[in-house]
């Protein structure tokens, strides 16, 4: 009987080691099979247009989510990624309306908004205020500030041509400039978070933080870092939108914040914190944009697909509780 007992145990052990798999390919199969959906439903959704189409949208929704990747992995939120990317827009135009070269304007824009980062982090860190709270009334606060300078009215980079072209442009005439910037900033996040000692900090820090606080990871810090490196990826973000509308626009980015929190999770990273890649994410990324064009393609109501995105969270979500459930 025990020996019995002793060869039903490695089958146990590959079962739930194969589930785990299939847990983590989850993602990339959901996206797959999306594609091989839409390719049967409509005969446009594979040609280079559509796909480039697909990559474009995917870009400035992919870069915030990468930002916000860390900031869940740490077990924090930040709801004030719309707001902070349409900022970083009004804040470049304001310096455009006063002549300063176009360089400047840009590092103007994503200054603003890695500062934004930087308030978030304190309120979370020093004034103790949970990063839900925090984030939502800095939220707030910054699209109001954004009507207040601007008067509600869009600012026009009409003497700067070449901004446009930082979004607009393709690369050999097919890849859009901000799928290149999507894929570099990814490598780079993807290889601070997996080899680096401060990828190993957030992690601990979502993991457990009184552990990680006991080990003499200074936590406060590290959730510092967390939330200013989001805010400075939101203002890169930020200065792509605005490139391609040519504009800061103080009303862009509204409801962005969900749609890139909702990439995140989609991309398997767990809102308790301590999990999560930045592949993971821009493959849900891709999935958001995917489920939006080829419903478009297909003719759905943009209702029904606000339907059907809010299903992939909540199955997202029911994914990541059986992953750890499994383990």
């Amino acid at each position: 009987m025990f020996a019995q007992a002793e060869k039903q145990q490695p089958e146990k052990t590959g079962l739930a080691m194969n589930r785990e798999v299939v847990m983590k390919l989850a993602p990339l199969l959901s996206l797959v099979l999306l594609c091989m959906f839409f390719s049967v439903g409509s005969p446009y959704f594979f040609s280079v247009d559509n796909l480039m189409t697909i990559a474009l949208q995917t870009a400035v929704i992919g870069i915030m989510a990468i930002g916000v990747t860390y900031v869940i992995i740490t077990g924090g939120i930040d709801l004030s990624l719309g707001s902070v990317m349409a900022f970083s827009g009004v804040c470049a135009g304001l310096a455009a309306t006063v002549g300063m070269p176009l360089v400047v304007c840009i590092m103007i824009g994503i200054a603003a908004a890695t500062a934004c980062g930087v308030v978030s982090g304190a309120l979370v860190t020093k004034a103790n205020i949970p990063p839900f709270i925090a984030t939502l009334g800095l939220m707030m606060s910054v699209r109001g500030l954004n009507m207040v300078f601007t008067d509600g009215r869009a600012i026009y980079f009409l003497d700067y041509p070449v901004f446009s072209t930082l979004a607009n442009g393709k690369l050999f005439g097919i890849i859009p400039f901000p799928v290149l910037y999507l894929f570099a900033i990814g490598l780079l996040a993807a290889f601070i978070l997996r080899r680096t000692i401060f990828g190993r900090y957030i992690y601990a820090v979502g993991s457990n933080e009184e552990a990680a606080r006991l080990s003499g990871i200074n936590v406060q810090q590290v959730k510092l870092m967390v939330y200013t490196f989001c805010g400075l990826l939101t203002g890169i973000a930020g200065m792509i939108l605005a490139a391609r509308l040519n504009s800061g626009q103080p009303s862009a980015g509204v409801s962005y914040e969900l749609e890139a929190i909702a990439a995140v999770v989609i991309g398997g990273t767990s809102l308790a914190g301590g999990v999560g890649t930045i592949g993971g994410t821009i493959i849900g990324a891709f999935i958001m944009s995917v489920l939006k064009n080829g419903l478009n393609l297909m003719g759905v109501s943009q209702f029904w697909q606000m339907v059907a995105t809010g299903a992939v969270v909540v199955a997202a979500v029911y994914l990541d509780n059986l992953r750890k459930r499994s383990k």
